[in-house]
């Protein structure tokens, strides 16, 4: 811990010292190694005055004794719940399945409330007492797993089958386990030369009541000492008795928290007084953890509900967002193919407009041409003939021309007046029936008969 705030917050809740200053002062004499203050600390003449009550007892059941190491919570503290930091050694944590599947990831659980600041502030340096130094070649994946196989296999074969349900698996996987189902550890080594081993086994470990509540209330892990991890651990428990039965739980940085320990042989009353009163007292801390797993489980799906709503959403909106953008670019494009429509239409209006007034002032150009080549009308004389043109609508035209005036200048004539949209047409007399064609159109009006006078109608080719 490299915060000294957090240090003599963390001393004082375990210690149970009431005066910071007073923690800041032990510290500081310890040059502020924790580790070694809390050990000192604990090991004081006057924190362990009752430790001489009762050598009979199990060392888990008097926290105050001071052989244990255990760090005890003072007085109208924190609970009594005596519990140490234990380093293991670097071939218990790599030889475990649980390295390789990520379980010592090691969350941190607050013991019964003394860890205000979590077992995740603590910053005790591994190795002070060459554990990490003195571990042995690593164990391969499935060696952990064999020894557990046979060492459950082996006390079935010896004491029955009622017994506690040991997990046929490495240590570091129990541990992961009982984080997991938010259980203690219940560890038991276990001593094939003791004289004490076989009527501990039979008559306290394989006791019906002891076995139902440790298999309700623990993951249960043990292990010989004869084998490689069930001495490395009796090493890292520093066992002195057996049979030894410890209660423990997940810490940090290849640590676990030693809650309680049993040494020697213990009725099954005994021992399961002793595990009732760790249940009991670590039980808040396991609820407290159940409950916080589960509002993170539901945080965690609450928000990817949220997300998922939120992704929906999104993708819903951006949906419509696509709909209108392409109805948007629909209209534009129809409004612009509309906008072209209309100005071609315009366009081609305006040039039919301008043709057609090109043309007609073109036709309007000839008939001046034409009016202005016949001259003008003769006086009535012996010469002079007098010409009636019908129309079709029905309207009479009436001029006095030459004798001597081709049939072409009646034509011009016609023209000129600009009373016919149509510029095929033939001039038909009656009586009898003459059309003056193209063929004609060079004679002179009395060569063609038509004088002294004519009366012609227009028909239409």
């Amino acid at each position: 811990m490299g915060d000294v705030a957090d240090k003599v917050a963390y001393f004082q809740a375990i210690t149970g010292l009431d005066d910071p200053d007073l923690c800041a002062e032990i510290l500081t004499a310890h040059n502020w190694d924790l580790e070694l203050a809390l050990s000192n600390f604990t090991s004081n003449p006057r924190a362990t005055a009752d430790a001489d009550a009762s050598e009979a007892t199990t060392s888990s059941t008097n926290p105050e004794q001071v052989e244990t190491g255990l760090v005890v919570g003072a007085a109208g503290g924190p609970p009594g719940l005596a519990w140490k930091i234990v380093t293991l050694p670097f071939s218990i944590i790599s030889g475990s399945l649980g390295l390789i599947s990520g379980a010592v990831g090691f969350g941190v659980w607050a013991v019964s409330g003394v860890l205000s600041y979590g077992l995740g502030m603590i910053g005790l340096n591994s190795g002070r007492n060459g554990e990490s130094s003195s571990s042995t070649r690593l164990l391969s994946v499935s060696a952990a797993v064999s020894e557990a196989m046979d060492f459950v296999a082996c006390f079935e074969r010896d004491f029955g089958s009622i017994r506690p349900n040991f997990v046929a698996e490495g240590f570091m996987d129990a541990l992961q386990r009982s984080r997991n189902e938010y259980k203690l550890l219940f560890v038991y080594l276990h001593s094939p030369d003791h004289p004490d081993t076989p009527v501990f086994c039979e008559r306290t470990l394989c006791n019906e009541d002891l076995v139902a509540f440790i298999n309700e209330n623990f993951v249960a892990w043990g292990g010989s000492i004869r084998a490689s991890e069930g001495f490395k651990m009796s090493n890292s428990l520093k066992a002195s008795r057996f049979p030894f039965c410890a209660v423990v739980m997940a810490a940090t940085n290849q640590r676990i928290a030693l809650l309680q320990q049993a040494e020697g042989p213990k009725s099954p009353e005994e021992l399961l007084t002793v595990l009732q009163r760790v249940i009991e007292e670590s039980a808040p801390v396991l609820v407290t953890a159940r409950v916080e797993a589960e509002e993170r489980r539901n945080n965690i799906r609450l928000r990817e509900e949220q997300d998922a709503a939120y992704r929906a959403a999104l993708e819903a909106d951006q949906a419509r967002e696509r709909q209108r953008i392409e109805e948007q670019e629909r209209l534009e494009r129809e409004a612009a193919e509309a906008e072209r429509k209309r100005k071609e239409e315009e366009e081609a209006r305006e040039r039919a407009a301008h043709e057609a007034a090109e043309r007609e002032a073109a036709l309007v150009k000839i008939r001046q041409e034409k009016l202005l080549s016949l001259g003008p009308e003769p006086e009535k004389g012996p010469d002079v003939t007098q010409v009636l043109v019908r129309f079709p609508t029905g309207e009479r035209k009436e001029r006095r021309f030459h004798c001597t005036t081709t049939l072409q200048s009646l034509y011009d004539y016609v023209d000129s007046l600009g009373c016919l949209a149509v510029e095929n047409y033939s001039l038909v007399s009656n009586f009898p029936r003459t059309v003056y064609g193209s063929e004609k159109l060079s004679l002179s009006l009395k060569d063609a008969g038509l004088h002294p006078q004519a009366s012609l109608f227009i028909e239409l080719s």
